[in-house]
């Protein structure tokens, strides 16, 4: 994890305590009009996977932003 500008160890629960906090930030910015979330699935994936990707764009990050490589 960067702390100061350098890559320090990280535990587990230090990783995703910040990105909890990188994405609260993000949901919270969104709420005024600007769209600083967006996702990317990828065709690959299965139908379950790319669905709980975007119920997770749409439900928890409160963002319509979501995009796949399904239409090739």
């Amino acid at each position: 994890m960067r702390v100061d500008g350098v890559l320090v160890p990280a535990t587990w629960d230090e990783a995703l305590d910040r990105v909890a906090e990188g994405f609260t930030a993000a949901r919270e910015q969104g709420a005024g009009g600007a769209h600083s979330f967006g996702m990317f699935s990828c065709s690959k994936s299965t139908n379950e996977m790319n669905y709980a990707a975007q119920k997770f764009s749409r439900v928890v990050m409160e963002s319509n932003d979501i995009d796949s490589c399904n239409r090739t």
